[in-house]
């Protein structure tokens, strides 16, 4: 009994002083003035109590044992969170408290020693005292330290308010010069294996409590073993342990009646709890380890691929979760054997799936991060031999060697591009053979072979200008068109054919694209009518002679002495001796030659070791070669067999353009014939656009040659260079852009290519002129025509006149077909351009009114002339009560109502327009039931967006929003994610929402265009509406946060180039921009863009002000494109003053080693300055 009357004391006595975190000090004293349990009744006098002992009554007796747990737990979490340099003070204070407690139970025997631990005891408070009054004097003038602070509240503290407002400042911070440590909240996580049952007996124990130290969990860092905040190195050390487990803490789906001073049991099984009236509050399960989490998922994925073998899908995901496997392991030699181990899942699954082409793509993506140069090579071509019919396979083998910087070389690249071409022409004969052999129309398979074949051809063609061989790309284009397009019409084989297109090239007629081009067919064709003729001439002549012919008329004296004046010079080189092959003219010119070199301090046999000491030189040489390759680009004509060499020019510039002629050895290997329509066009209208045409998008931007057009720009097409220039300007309105020229466009607007655009647009013109023999009443193509001709003649003629530049044209070609009433309609759309709105309403007029006399397959024509000529009224804004607006009215009224068409008079009546409405209705209908089995076109995306523009401006904008919605519900997700007329009605609908965004709320006009970057991810139309919305909508942040999530789930240069110009326009975003960059370009698909680096380089230039920085760049730019040369030329144009005259001249050595076409020699610079010496 002495025992338990000794423990109970000690018990209470540190309860008691836990007591001390949470009351005031004279509320301590008054609880514990009474004790449990008196050892002498002589010296304490407690009144009695009539009903039982006060003992008894004690609130210890009455407690709830259950929830010794909770109250122990409580205990040991303050007392290991008490910092040491407070325990000297906690002693002193519990002896305080228990002798004020007990000290009726003191001894007379020991008051001697009871006096001097009192003395002691008064000296150490009178210490401590003064110690805290010179505290409160150094900080007097920020105020005093909070009394009464001297731990963390535990779990039993229950504030008077849930919560308060802090108005005034903290002015202890300026006097420390941080936060106090106690008055920041300290959080440790929950650990598993300290469970609160073990080491109960212990538990009370201040040091070596199993809640206070640290345990060795897998031989953890010994160094480790040290309390510390949740952010210290011992805990993250424990979060990124691999075999612990973590609770997850779930609140209810309805959490109204959450319930805050309920609290979470930590219990190991899954447990839910429940408020007073029964509903559930918080739920908290135990999640897996992340070891247990790959034993599990390897068990899944086993079980899924032995069930379904042939599903890719699941091959994919389960090499996949074999990168996250390998980011899990820091040693070097665990990711080496994770990514064996998904280089065999592969395997297994190209095995069973041999002809996947995701599966072979993701295996040979592995095989890069493993193998060498060479033997991943080897690897391509052997799976390449296998599928020689796969466009995929080709085009990533062809960027694979492309990126390769030691072993690239421009010829080694060309001669796979031509293995290219050759495998997937042969593919598509036999695929037509087949077709043929049926006897039906080239399916699906062919044409979607045919086109992916375009896309190789045009990405040659791209490899071959950037590498600095303009004149070959020009002659490439001009050879395939002729091939495919204006082939006789004749039953030939592939091997006439090119025999006769060989006879062609080398004859000297007109090609594509040059003046008085009439088309392979038909120049064979007219020069067979020649010959005819002439053989009918020679007979004729022959028969007016008459008389005996049995004689043979001997040459005349002329023809004799042509054919010696061809043959003898000849003969006669061959046999003159050594010493008179070189005339003493050509002896002095070469010494004339070499004396000047040596007087210009240059060896001529010294060759390339010669050194330039002047970057200035090395500076006008590239700007030399810049000139060149933008006036040289078209290919020369070869000199016809039997006329002289020389033609009375000069020798030296036979010597410059020798390099231009293209012979036809050099593009026989790349060419191929087309049979499908779809693959055709797409050959022409990507030849429009590669020489900087405008015309209408025929593909989808989720194509693989958009996507492939983008990744390969050099510079912004015009189109782009629109969206980048209304982002600038949307921002500058806002008053948020800190400097005009500040603007990603601006980083690349130092070329001027004047003369090389008109010429451009010329050889353009004539080009797609011819073509519309092939492609009649193509308004894509006559568009294209009218824009070249506009701006072939306005760079030409810069003076100003009222006359549209392509009047002229428009109506020549309208002679020719005067039923072509969608050229009519495209003729206003650009007498609108040019502001002529009168004679553009007069053209449509005359179209409209046409329409009703022409045949029905011309009459499908007029939703898209009833849509251009509303559209046109409605440019200059949706103004009420303007005629412009009346107009648009009376337009798409006649279109619904299904009336002839009468030029405007005044505003239609309401029957009128109830009667347009229903029309829309039916059409929607038939369009809806087109729709359902796939067939769409572009009439029928211009009705839909006829009847909404209609219900716009009758009924409202959400009338309008609903028809178009509508609209998109009648086609599959992946139907629309295909197909360019419905990306074109999305940008229709975007359109619209931006003219109504201030009556919009943020959050639809936010859900369109999220849902419509799903759909189509690198379209620059909504990228440009999404930055329009936001600037004004939200915070810039939120952008931010949008286009990094945006960027690591579908990383684009279209995402990248906008999410860099509007940081352009923004104060302080230096360091942004550099991290956009740069994460940008470590993307393994993004570094080969050559725009991306080009940007980055300038912007390192022109904006930070950091040449070594650009000089950085620069570098690993050229190292990760070798092929652009005007990268190359970027070098020694910007970073001369970095870079020194020896590593300027190793570049130019390097770019002839990659055999970049270098058209400028060195030494014609020096000549060019010791002339103008």
């Amino acid at each position: 009994m002495a025992d338990e009357a000794e423990a109970a004391p000690a018990g209470e006595d540190v309860m008691e002083t836990e007591a001390l975190a949470v009351e005031p000090r004279e509320q301590q004293q008054v609880e514990v003035a009474a004790s449990l349990f008196p050892l002498a009744s002589s010296s304490l006098s407690i009144p009695a109590t009539p009903s039982a002992p006060q003992w008894l009554s004690n609130s210890s007796f009455t407690v709830d044992l259950s929830t010794v747990n909770v109250e122990v737990a409580s205990l040991h979490s303050r007392d290991a969170e008490l910092e040491p340099e407070w325990e000297e003070d906690r002693e002193g204070e519990d002896k305080a408290t228990a002798k004020a407690s007990y000290e009726l139970l003191e001894s007379s025997g020991s008051d001697g020693d009871t006096r001097r631990e009192r003395k002691r005891r008064s000296k150490k408070k009178k210490r401590k005292r003064e110690r805290s009054r010179e505290r409160a004097d150094v900080g007097a003038e920020f105020g005093a330290r909070k009394s009464g602070v001297r731990a963390w509240a535990g779990p039993d503290f229950k504030p008077a308010k849930e919560y308060y407002f802090d108005s005034h400042g903290d002015r202890d911070n300026l006097a420390f010069g941080s936060l106090y440590r106690m008055d920041v909240a300290r959080y440790k996580p929950f650990s598993s294996d300290k469970g609160f049952g073990l080491g109960f007996g212990r538990s009370y124990q201040r040091k070596g409590s199993v809640f206070d130290r640290d345990e060795d969990i897998d031989a953890l860092d010994s160094k480790l073993k040290s309390d510390g905040r949740y952010w210290s190195p011992r805990y993250s050390a424990l979060e990124r342990h691999k075999s612990y487990r973590r609770f997850r803490i779930l609140a209810p789906k309805k959490s109204d009646d959450v319930v805050l001073d309920d609290f979470i049991p930590l219990s190991e099984a899954e447990t839910s709890h429940e408020s007073a009236d029964g509903s559930s509050t918080l739920r908290t399960t135990i999640e897996e380890s992340w070891e247990d989490k790959v034993l599990r998922k390897t068990r899944e994925f086993n079980k899924m691929t032995r069930e379904h073998p042939h599903d890719e899908r699941i091959w994919l995901e389960f090499a996949e979760f074999q990168d996250k496997v390998s980011s899990m392991q820091p040693q070097k030699g665990a990711r080496l054997q994770t990514l064996e181990k998904k280089i065999s899942i592969l395997e297994k699954a190209t095995e069973l799936n041999p002809d996947n082409e995701d599966l072979l793509l993701a295996l040979l993506k592995a095989y890069q991060s493993r193998d060498s140069s060479d033997a991943l090579i080897g690897r391509w071509e052997k799976i390449l031999v296998q599928h020689s019919g796969s466009c995929r396979l080709w085009r990533e083998f062809l960027h694979v060697l492309q990126g390769e910087f030691s072993r690239f070389k421009v010829s080694e690249l060309r001669k796979m591009y031509a293995h290219a071409i050759q495998a997937l022409s042969s593919a598509c004969s036999r695929q037509s053979r087949q077709v043929n052999h049926i006897g039906g129309s080239p399916d699906k398979a062919t044409t979607q072979l045919e086109v992916g074949l375009v896309d190789i051809f045009l990405s040659l063609c791209r490899f071959e200008w950037q590498a600095g061989y303009q004149e070959l790309a020009t002659a490439l284009f001009q050879a395939e068109i002729e091939f495919s397009l204006f082939c006789p019409s004749l039953h030939l084989t592939e091997l006439n054919k090119r025999r006769l297109l060989e006879h062609f090239w080398n004859s000297g007629g007109a090609r594509v694209g040059e003046e008085g081009a009439l088309g392979w067919a038909t120049w064979l064709e007219k020069e067979e009518e020649d010959r005819q003729r002439v053989m009918k001439e020679e007979s004729s002549l022959d028969d007016e002679k008459g008389g005996w012919t049995g004689w043979l008329e001997p040459p005349s004296r002329n023809a004799k002495t042509t054919e010696d004046a061809v043959e003898i010079p000849n003969a006669a080189f061959e046999e003159l001796p050594e010493e008179l092959e070189v005339e003493p003219e050509d002896l002095k010119q070469e010494d004339d030659t070499e004396t000047l070199l040596k007087m210009l301090g240059i060896d001529a046999d010294a060759g390339a070791n010669v050194e330039v000491k002047d970057p200035s030189t090395w500076v006008r040489w590239s700007k030399e070669e810049s000139s060149r390759d933008c006036d040289q680009w078209m290919p020369i004509h070869s000199e016809p067999a039997g006329t002289s060499p020389n033609d009375g020019k000069p020798d030296k510039e036979d010597d410059e353009q020798l390099q231009s002629v293209i012979l036809y050895e050099d593009v026989s290997e790349f060419l191929f014939s087309l049979s499908s329509e779809e693959a055709r066009l797409s050959l022409v209208s990507q030849f429009v656009d590669f020489y900087g045409g405008r015309i209408s998008q025929s593909v989808c931007t989720n194509s693989s040659s958009w996507m492939e057009k983008i990744l390969s720009l050099e510079a912004f097409p015009e189109n782009i260079s629109q969206h980048l220039r209304s982002v600038h300007d949307i921002l500058a309105k806002a008053e948020i852009c800190s400097n005009g020229h500040n603007s990603l466009e601006f980083l690349l607007s130092g070329e001027n290519k004047l003369h090389q655009r008109t010429n451009m647009m010329t050889f353009l013109r004539n080009a797609a002129l011819l073509c519309l023999n092939v492609f009649p009443r193509n308004y894509n193509l006559e568009e294209a025509v009218l824009i070249a001709e506009e701006l072939s003649v306005t760079e030409t003629n810069s003076s100003s006149n009222s006359a549209t530049p392509c009047r002229v044209l428009a109506k020549s070609l309208l002679k020719k077909d005067r039923q072509d009433v969608l050229l009519c309609g495209v003729y206003a759309r650009r007498e609108a351009a040019f502001g002529n709105i009168d004679h553009a309403r007069k053209v449509f007029d005359m179209a409209l009114s046409s329409v009703e006399v022409l045949p029905p397959n011309l009459k499908s024509t007029a939703p898209l002339l009833h849509l251009w000529y509303a559209e046109m009224e409605l440019s200059s804004g949706l103004d009420e009560g303007s005629e412009s607006l009346s107009r648009a009215i009376h337009i798409l009224t006649c279109f619904g109502s299904d009336v002839a068409y009468s030029p405007f008079k005044s505003l239609p009546s309401n029957l009128q327009l109830l009667r347009a409405r229903r029309g829309f209705k039916e059409r929607i209908k038939t369009v809806r039931s087109a729709w359902t089995i796939g067939a769409i076109d572009d009439q029928s995306v211009a009705i839909v967006c006829s009847a909404a523009l209609f219900e716009e401006l009758t009924v409202g904008w959400a009338a309008g929003i609903e028809v178009l919605d509508q609209s998109f519900s009648m086609v599959l997700p992946e139907r629309r994610s295909n197909s360019y007329q419905l990306e074109f009605l999305y940008n229709f609908y975007s359109r619209m929402f931006r003219r109504h965004q201030k009556q919009l709320t943020l959050p639809k006009m936010w859900d369109m265009i999220i849902q419509g970057l799903q759909i189509y991810p690198f379209n620059p139309d909504l990228f440009s509406t999404l930055v329009d919305i936001s600037h004004v909508y939200t915070t810039p942040n939120k952008l931010r946060w949008f286009f990094d999530s945006f960027s690591c789930k579908r990383p684009s240069v279209i995402v990248w180039l906008f999410a860099l110009a509007f940081e352009m326009t923004k104060a302080n975003s230096e360091h942004r921009i550099h991290g956009l960059f740069e994460r940008a370009l470590t993307n393994e698909k993004l570094r080969s863009s050559v725009v991306l680096w080009r940007c980055y380089i300038a912007y390192e230039i022109d904006v930070a002000r950091n040449h070594y920085a650009a000089r950085r760049v620069f570098f690993r730019a050229i190292h990760a494109c070798p092929w652009s040369k005007k990268l190359w030329l970027d070098g020694f144009h910007k970073l001369s003053s970095v870079l020194t005259p020896k590593e300027l001249s190793d570049l130019q050595e390097v770019m002839r080693d990659k055999e970049l076409n270098l058209r400028t020699d060195i030494y014609e610079i020096l000549l060019q300055d010791e002339g103008m010496s």
